[in-house]
């Protein structure tokens, strides 16, 4: 995933709570595993009536950012529901309050969730109503709203390292750990060497076992 940089953008006002992640992303797509495109599946049941949806009207078809209302993302833990939202171009959630597994699974997949207060949120959805453009600093931990006025948030300072560098916890064990895991390897290598064998090697040990295999069956 690329790095958390300050994001401008467009943010789409959804003033609903409860939003669940079947409505974010239906379960009769889960058999698509390709991250990419999932965006045209993201509220596919809402986008897919005879009454406009806010993604779907300019210039909120272009949102960055989604301000939702309180428990976004409840329900059942469906990663795919935060895919679909990072290919549609959403970067950020704000809300008051967000699905437990939802809420930890933006941060592996590079969408940032913001959470404050239900009159914080308000005043928000109200802003983005207009259309003009918000701003998140993720370093700073500060909304720039449209109005010229200011937001603080206060995200864990380590999943807030994970985004700006774009890593998911597997990386930064990697980008962390690296020599630590080189010198663990080195020292397995040495005490159990079967763990380590090469193709050639492999393949020599086959080759024996046919060998093997053959002697005992002539000797039956």
């Amino acid at each position: 995933m690329s790095d958390f940089i300050p994001l401008t953008g467009v943010a789409a006002p959804l003033d609903e709570a409860n939003v669940d992640t079947d409505v974010i992303f239906p379960a009769r797509f889960l058999l698509l595993l390709d991250k990419a495109g999932l965006g045209a599946q993201l509220f596919y049941e809402r986008r897919h009536t005879n009454e406009p949806f806010v993604l779907d009207v300019p210039p909120f078809d272009k949102a960055r950012i989604l301000i939702a209302g309180r428990n976004f993302g409840a329900g059942s833990s469906r990663e795919l529901a935060v895919w679909a939202l990072a290919d549609f171009g959403i970067r950020a959630v704000i809300a008051p309050s967000f699905g437990e597994i939802f809420f930890n699974n933006c941060f592996k997949n590079g969408v940032l969730p913001i959470v404050l207060s239900e009159a914080q949120v308000e005043r928000l959805q109200a802003l983005a109503a207009t259309g003009a453009p918000f701003s998140i600093d993720l370093e700073a931990g500060c909304i720039h709203l449209p109005d010229s006025g200011e937001i603080a948030f206060s995200p864990d300072p380590y999943r807030r390292r994970l985004l700006l560098l774009g890593l998911d916890e597997i990386g930064a064990i990697l980008a962390d750990d690296v020599a630590d895991i080189e010198r663990f390897e080195a020292a397995q290598a040495e005490a159990r060497p079967w763990l380590h064998l090469g193709r050639d090697k492999l393949a020599t040990l086959d080759d024996l076992k046919l060998e093997l295999a053959a002697e005992i069956e002539r000797n039956e």
